[in-house]
């Protein structure tokens, strides 16, 4: 696997006599969600991981593309070849249109993301909004004779594609493995080769997701919609393509094997794979009664939890561990990440109030440049927070008199540590969010009883007793006054 690092010293070499105004471009493709179902756990960490070399780039002084699709057709149950789809499968059940359930959860997804801080990718394509791109694709492939046609549905051959190149070089699958180890699976019978995929699939009749294609009405393949949009959004060759380590196979290698296919080479100079999140030291999932969505994160409402944790607690969380190593959560860790965080929080705000001195016993270019060192070492975020982290006990220490700071230096130490808390480990304060609830909550009480002042006015009695006991069993108790009334709360 090629480390980010190589990736940094591939592009410097695009860096050369740039001015701002004439910045290096990066692609880079990210496998977004399935929206089928209420963003999760898993979700949190591509989603975390790729916004911050997202911004990491972005600091680097590149102009980043960032595309991150949406996958709303073609991805089957048990990630197959067969079995429904399982958007449509939700429709189904539901009774909605497939693409109601699309936008639903898609809408769900990216609020969620917001209260994570991730910022919107520069592109968010549709898998249902690039039909026609999907079907060209399938008929290069075909004329380059690395697929074929069946009864209206149309294979990659594996097989084929094989004697001219290499099927597994990401994941380090054989062929003759694969071979071996693989066996027909009822309703594939139209397969030449068990371990074929497929590029589009001929329609059932109770299949609700369905377009016109040369080979009859069907829909395209999970693999094909990754392959197709990448190439419109970034060309045929681009920097990175992202995702979850769980996608290496067989997505991503059959990404490969159409990009090579149709365009006779790959099409992104660099595979970075985030690792996966277990829970107690399982794998996460619905059979096993662990799987948490990040609502009931936010909320404290998964009989797992203990209590609720902010948004950022979770980012500061995914952020203290290597992106390519895997994550454990527990409830101890999370409250351990939240009591970092909290410590980090309260020294930014201790910055703010230190006193400067004549002259300085603490180098304030070493945050910067530790953080920066640590994230040109393949994105290590564990070291960066452990350097910064050293720094809030530096801060610590300026505020008690055991180190000194000058004006100057406290004013670069106060840029730096924003710098790279906000801008590039995009962690921000949420108390911010919860004084804006308080004040919001506020606002809405004093209307209530500036309501309730226009029913006494009027002698509507009953409206007015009911906002004060509506008010009452809230927690607010109300006391009324020659100038109108105060207020507090229980």
């Amino acid at each position: 696997m090629t480390s980010t690092l190589q990736l940094y010293n591939t592009l410097s070499r695009k860096k050369e006599n740039f001015t701002p105004f004439n910045a290096p471009h990066v692609g880079m493709y990210v496998c977004g969600p399935t929206v089928y179902g209420d963003p999760h756990l898993g979700h949190a960490r591509p989603a975390i991981t790729f916004d911050l070399l997202f911004r990491y780039l972005a600091y680097l002084g590149y102009k980043v593309r960032y595309v991150r699709n949406i996958t709303d057709v073609g991805h089957l149950e048990n990630d197959a070849d067969a079995g429904e789809d399982k958007i449509a499968k939700k429709a189904r059940l539901e009774q909605l249109e497939p693409m109601e359930v699309a936008q639903r959860y898609a809408n769900r997804y990216r609020s969620a993301m917001q209260h994570l801080n991730v910022l919107p990718p520069s592109i968010e394509p549709h898998a249902s909004g690039h039909i026609i791109e999907q079907i060209a694709l399938v008929e290069e492939i075909l004329k380059r004779g690395f697929a074929y046609e069946v009864g209206g549905s149309v294979y990659f051959d594996v097989e084929a594609y094989s004697k001219k190149h290499t099927y597994g070089k990401l994941s380090g699958r054989v062929l003759d493995d694969l071979m071996a180890n693989t066996r027909s699976l009822d309703g594939q019978g139209d397969k030449r080769n068990p371990f074929d995929f497929a590029l589009w699939k001929k329609v059932a009749p109770e299949h609700i997701m369905r377009w016109k294609s040369p080979w009859g009405v069907g829909f395209p393949g999970w693999h094909l919609e990754c392959s197709a949009m990448s190439t419109k959004y970034l060309g045929e060759t681009f920097d990175i393509h992202g995702g979850g380590l769980d996608l290496m196979f067989p997505h991503h290698e059959c990404e490969i094997a159409q990009s090579v296919a149709a365009c006779g080479h790959d099409a992104a100079r660099m595979w970075v794979h985030n690792n996966m999140i277990t829970i107690n030291g399982q794998k996460m999932g619905k059979a096993l009664g662990n799987f948490i969505t990040l609502e009931e994160l936010f909320t404290g409402s998964h009989r797992l939890l203990v209590q609720a944790y902010s948004p950022m607690t979770i980012r500061f969380f995914i952020l203290q561990a290597h992106y390519r190593s895997t994550l454990d959560f527990s409830n101890e860790a999370l409250q351990a990440a939240e009591k970092g965080l909290q410590r980090l929080l309260a020294a930014k705000k201790t910055l703010a109030h230190l006193k400067p001195s004549d002259k300085s016993t603490l180098d304030v270019s070493r945050l910067l440049a530790d953080c920066r060192a640590a994230l040109d070492d393949d994105l290590n975020t564990a070291l960066a927070l452990v350097a910064l982290m050293e720094w809030v006990k530096n801060i610590n220490l300026v505020k008690a008199g055991a180190e000194t700071l000058t004006a100057a230096d406290i004013e670069q130490l106060r840029k730096d540590f924003a710098l790279v808390t906000s801008d590039i480990l995009g962690i921000k304060d949420d108390s911010l969010a919860d004084e804006s609830k308080k004040d919001l909550s506020a606002d809405l009480i004093n209307l209530l009883l500036n309501l309730r002042l226009q029913a006494k006015a009027s002698k509507d009695f009953a409206t007015s007793d009911k906002i004060r006991n509506d008010l009452a069993a809230l927690g607010v108790a109300v006391k009324d006054t020659k100038d109108g009334f105060e207020w507090s709360i229980a």
